[in-house]
């Protein structure tokens, strides 16, 4: 018998970039896709930042667009200890996380830790709680959920183009 799903939707693919600015003009220039929607994620917009648990403190920029239903993530890390930063070392640029929907963020973290995952990355960014789940080692990759307040919007950081 199948199990309930566990996502009920995708909403985003993430790639890292070594460049966000660079990786913003391709999308733009050769593929049509945004504008970009950027976001700085730090120690002073994100509360409750962990890694595998641990507290940490990590820097990003991320820009965001829609292509149809499905949002994009670029993501460039600030650090040299990130995640991201990892990633990067390890793999170079690519897709890095898929986000998806699900019945419930706490649920769904309780249930996949039942199972020993656990929250490689999570925090809240403005209100928007994210967590980012070790589903790679059986799906061959990041899944991420988030959890937000209903008709919470965001005011970017800047756009591109502007």
């Amino acid at each position: 018998m199948a199990a309930s799903p566990v996502f009920t939707e995708t909403l985003q693919i993430s790639v890292v970039v070594r460049d966000l600015e660079q990786a913003m003009r391709t999308y733009v220039e050769e593929y049509g896709i945004g504008p970009w929607e950027i976001y700085e994620f730090n120690p002073e917009t994100v509360s409750e930042m962990r890694e595998s648990g641990q507290p940490v403190e990590r820097s990003w920029r991320l820009a965001l667009a829609n292509v149809g239903q499905v949002q994009w993530e670029l993501i460039q890390p600030l650090d040299d200890t990130s995640i991201y930063a990892t990633f990067l070392a390890t793999k170079g640029e690519g897709v890095h996380h898929i986000g998806v929907a699900t019945p419930s963020f706490d649920g769904t973290i309780a249930e996949l830790e039942g199972k020993g995952h656990e929250v490689v990355l999570g925090g809240e960014y403005r209100g928007v709680r994210f967590a980012y789940l070790s589903t790679d080692r059986d799906l061959g990759v990041i899944t991420e959920i988030f959890a937000a307040p209903p008709g919470l919007e965001q005011e970017p950081d800047a756009v591109y183009p502007a």
